[in-house]
């Protein structure tokens, strides 16, 4: 519809519309025919909305400006810019005004337009409508016009310089940017933002720092919060704790009065360089908390090692009336991946689900991966399938999971519905499924999955694809391939694959190569006492007590103390620590009752002590002693003490659980009916009716 038929009497329900008559509709026909602003426009050809009656009453009046801003306005740029082509001599005010629409639209070409047609109309700018001009091309991401402007102008302002360095320190040109900086007659505060900022946001830390000291060395600018919060981040990216101490004690000198920004930025920083108390220290004084404050202290909590107070805060967090993000929730959610606590973790889901959450998020892809990390694949899979497009993190979550919760068939088929998704694996994602077919025994589908890493998927072998891949051959005893891979791997190998050939060569008792990959160890990890342990099991198991006394002494003359095996178990809220042959908890010695009835019923079911890796060179019946008391023995044991009938037990070892304590859990489900869960060190153990999830291949 065209200006005229606002005019009709079917549109005359605005008040401010010129009333229907034949007469005023000539006067307005001679007025765009008459008049030398709008000789060539007709009321048609400007294409004007009939609900504006606002432009039919400034057409009328022939204030241009006016309508041109009201355009502009209406986000209708085009026929704007349009109509600039009918003025004869537009005022300074409707370039302007077109050329900051064109800034706000990021619309490179209707302000080339708009550019174009102050050269055609010999309008000569002056230097606020090239500063327009520069600030257009600028955001608009055209520099190299943007530079032709600033060349061309006579005179340059402290605006020129600054649009022009901080165009070119946003797309990275930071030589450029610095090459105006220090051409540039005077500068202000914004001038060393740009530039200190711009070198922060590229990762050229200490650049940043050097042009922070500069500035208050040899300029009479005082920092203001941007470039303050600037130099703390390159302080923290660096881990420079002086400097940033430095920056800390110029803001508590000026008394300035610090924003939300500068705090935050000053909790990064003493977190980032692992002072967690002070960082803490400035966090309680913040008297505004954001949620961007609230998440960076929590995750330094979390990354210190202090997980009780970060998830202490993350409660206090629920109660302050702020909203956590997704950041904040994948970081508490990861926390309770960690430390396998799916209570948590099921809090934290259920607080999410009240107040809302993004399918599509970190968060989401977090839930995945905390189910999985707990054993709870049922749920993991729940929460994925409710995710509208997986990003790779929930599927190598799931996939993984599955890996390590013995449904290696599950992973698998995850891995080839990931594979028709469309979605491309990454490194990681090989890793979970090189590690399905490790413990499934899938030797040839593994192998077919190792080679296709690189030949199908055009990505590069890692070190724990071969430390994988050597896992899967020697728990097969194809020791001889094994060998031939680690010769040929074009990286040196590390402690995990020597460990896996070494955790390989236990299970088939090949002395000669379990001592070229202990050898390795202990150049690698001197310390570490698992290598020393596990060569001392490969010994017993031979009968070579020499050598297993050898172990031993060496073991002592270095001061090496075999790490004691710990299980835990979460009765009530309540989490119940268990140490091998422990005698401090309050039940032991009705645990210590029950298990000896339960030994006797094992015994009666066909169950034999596999004393093999009693390390000590002791009687049979002193052997049998001492792994009568594992630590996960002992846990399991209160578990099914302390609860219902039926009731699944789930208990955490720190440790690689024994073949001993692996066969006795399976005696222990089929005689006590329950589902019994180890999580040890390696995998979960899910012991059901005298079977295993891992099908005895571990």
């Amino acid at each position: 519809m065209t200006l005229l038929d606002s005019l009709s009497p079917k549109n005359s329900e605005n008040k401010t519309q010129v009333p229907h008559s034949a007469t005023q509709i000539m006067a307005f026909r001679r007025f765009f025919s008459s008049s030398s602003q709008f000789r060539h426009a007709s009321p048609r050809n400007l294409n004007l909305n009939a609900r504006d009656s606002t432009l039919s009453h400034l057409a009328e009046h022939r204030k241009s400006e006016e309508l041109i801003e009201v355009l502009c306005q209406q986000k209708r740029l085009k026929e704007a810019v349009d109509f600039l082509h009918r003025i004869h001599q537009p005022s300074p005010r409707i370039y302007s005004t077109l050329i900051a629409a064109c800034v706000r639209h990021r619309s490179l070409e209707l302000g080339r337009r708009v550019h174009a047609h102050t050269k055609a109309s010999n309008f000569i700018p002056g230097i606020v409508i090239s500063n327009r001009l520069l600030h257009m091309y600028s955001k608009c991401g055209s520099l190299i016009e943007a530079q032709m402007v600033f060349d061309e102008m006579p005179q340059k302002d402290l605006c020129s310089w600054n649009t022009m360095i901080s165009g070119y320190a946003n797309i990275g040109r930071l030589e450029k940017a610095r090459k105006l900086f220090d051409e540039m007659p005077q500068r202000d505060n914004f001038s060393w933002n740009a530039v200190i900022s711009g070198y922060v946001s590229r990762d050229r830390h200490r650049e940043a720092l050097d042009l922070f000291k500069i500035m208050h060395v040899n300029e009479s600018s005082n920092s203001n919060m941007f470039t303050l919060s600037s130099a703390l981040a390159a302080a923290a990216a660096i881990q420079s704790l002086r400097l940033g101490k430095e920056i800390h004690g110029y803001l508590i000198r000026t008394e300035l009065n610090l924003d939300e920004v500068v705090w935050t930025a000053l909790l990064d920083l003493y977190g980032k360089c692992g002072s967690l108390d002070e960082a803490r220290g400035i966090f309680d004084q913040m008297a505004d908390r954001d949620v961007v404050s609230w998440t960076t202290m929590i995750h330094r909590c979390f990354e210190d090692g202090r997980k009780k107070e970060g998830f202490s805060l993350f409660r206090d967090l629920m109660g302050s009336g702020v909203r956590p993000n997704e950041y904040t929730f994948a970081g508490v959610l990861n926390a309770c991946a960690d430390l396998a606590a799916e209570r948590v973790g099921k809090e934290v889901h259920g607080y999410m689900t009240r107040v809302g959450y993004d399918p599509c998020s970190f968060a989401a892809s977090a839930l995945v991966h905390v189910y999985s990390k707990c054993g709870n694949t049922e749920i993991a899979r729940r929460v994925f399938n409710q995710m509208p497009h997986p990003d790779l993190v929930s599927w190598t979550s799931l996939i993984v999971g599955y890996a390590q919760n013995g449904q290696p068939d599950m992973a698998l088929h995850y891995f080839e519905m990931l594979l028709q998704s469309g979605t491309k694996p990454d490194e990681i994602t090989f890793v979970g499924v090189l590690s399905a077919c490790t413990h499934a025994g899938l030797v040839d589908k593994g192998l077919e999955y190792f080679h296709s890493v690189k030949e199908k998927h055009g990505l590069e072998h890692t070190a724990d694809h071969y430390a994988c891949v050597v896992d899967l051959l020697a728990r097969s005893g194809r020791f001889n391939e094994a060998e031939n891979i680690i010769d040929s791997m074009p990286m040196k190998p590390d402690k995990f694959l020597w460990a896996s050939l070494l955790g390989g060569c236990r299970i088939h008792g090949n002395l000669e190569l379990a001592e070229r990959a202990a050898k390795a160890l202990f150049e690698i990890e001197p310390e570490n006492p698992a290598t020393y342990i596990t060569l001392a099991n490969i010994y017993a198991n031979a009968g070579m007590w020499t050598e297993v006394a050898k172990v031993r002494k060496n073991m002592d003359n270095k001061g090496i103390v075999k790490k004691p095996g710990k299980s835990w178990i979460e009765i009530k809220r309540q989490v119940h620590v268990f140490l091998v042959g422990d005698t401090s908890h309050p039940k032991i010695s009705d645990i210590h009752d029950f298990l000896g009835e339960l030994s006797k019923k094992m015994k009666e079911e066909g169950y034999v002590p596999d004393t093999n890796f009693v390390l000590h060179d002791v009687e049979e019946e002193q052997k049998e002693q001492n792994i009568s008391y594992h630590s996960e023995r002992l846990a399991v044991a209160f578990g099914i003490m302390s609860t219902p009938p039926g009731t699944a037990i789930k208990v955490f070892k720190n440790l690689r659980t024994c073949v001993d304590c692996h066969t006795a859990m399976k005696y222990i489900s089929k005689i006590v009916q329950r589902k019994i869960i180890v999580r040890d060190s390696n995998r979960f153990h899910c012991f059901e009716n005298g079977r295993c999830s891992c099908k005895d291949y571990w």
